[in-house]
C-alpha cells in the first residue's frame, strides 16, 4: 500500500509541476517555438514581405501562391491580439529583417474583454506601430483592416471606428499604407458578402482571400535590387 502511496504522489507531484511550468509560458508560446524551429532549418530570406498577425494570415497557408514575385513569410499565429503580437515581436518580426511589414490584427482585442474599446485598440496599434518604427525606421508598414465577419456582427461599428482611426493615424506616417479590405467584403445592404466565409462565419475561404489578394497586391513592395 505504502508502495502504490508514493508511485501516486510521486505522479501527482509530476503533473502539478508540469501544469505549473505550462501556466508559467504566455500565450501562444508553442506556436512561436515551432517557428523558430522552422527557422532553425530553414531561416526565410532576409529583405522578404513579412505577413504577422493573427488567425486570418494563419489560416492563409498557400498566401505565397496569392503573390507569386513576392518573397512572404507569413506569421500569422492563433487568435491573437496586439498585445500578443507585441509580446513575441522580437521573434516573429525583427529577426527576418523585412523590408515591409503587413499587419491584420486587433479583431480578437475585442473578444478578450467587454471592457475593450476602439480607442484602447488604436493605442495598441500605436504601441506596435512604434515598436516597429523604433526598430527598423525605414521599412513599409502596411495595416490591412479589420474585415466584417458574420459571427461579429455585433463589432462591426466598433471595428470600423477603429480602422477609420488607424487609417487617419497612417496618413501622417511616413512609408505606411492603409488597405481597406473591410468595404470591399460588404453588400450593397451594408452586410458581410454571402460566400466568402467558412463554416465558422469568422475565417475566410478562398473567395474571401482572392478579395484580400486584389486590394493587398497593389500595396506590397518590390525588391529594389
Amino acid at each position: 500500500m505504502n508502495k502504490i502511496l508514493k508511485i501516486l504522489t510521486g505522479f501527482l507531484f509530476l503533473l502539478t509541476f508540469k501544469t505549473l511550468h505550462a501556466q508559467e509560458h504566455p500565450p501562444f508560446y508553442d506556436e512561436i517555438q515551432e517557428f523558430k524551429k522552422q527557422d532553425s532549418i530553414d531561416f526565410p530570406p532576409r529583405n522578404a514581405i513579412l505577413f504577422v498577425g493573427s488567425s486570418s494570415f494563419r489560416k492563409w497557408t498557400d498566401v505565397q501562391s496569392y503573390f507569386p514575385n513576392y518573397p512572404i513569410i507569413n506569421r500569422g499565429f492563433g487568435g491573437s491580439s496586439l498585445p500578443d503580437v507585441i509580446r513575441y515581436a522580437n521573434d516573429i518580426i525583427f529577426p527576418y529583417q523585412p523590408r515591409q511589414v503587413v499587419i491584420y490584427c486587433g479583431e480578437n482585442d475585442f473578444e478578450a474583454a467587454d471592457s475593450v474599446n476602439a480607442h484602447i485598440v488604436f493605442n495598441r496599434f500605436k504601441q506596435l506601430f512604434k515598436l516597429i518604427r523604433n526598430k527598423m525606421p525605414g521599412e513599409n508598414i502596411v495595416y490591412i483592416s479589420m474585415k466584417p465577419s458574420p459571427s461579429r456582427a455585433k463589432r462591426m461599428p466598433v471595428e470600423e471606428e477603429v480602422n477609420k482611426l488607424i487609417k487617419k493615424f497612417l496618413l501622417v506616417q511616413k512609408n505606411t499604407s492603409f488597405v481597406d479590405v473591410y468595404h470591399k467584403m460588404l453588400d450593397r445592404a451594408g452586410k458581410p458578402l454571402a460566400g466568402i466565409f467558412l463554416e465558422d462565419n469568422l475565417h475566410m475561404n478562398a473567395k474571401g482571400y482572392t478579395i484580400w489578394q486584389k486590394e493587398i497586391k497593389p500595396y506590397l513592395l518590390k525588391d529594389k535590387k
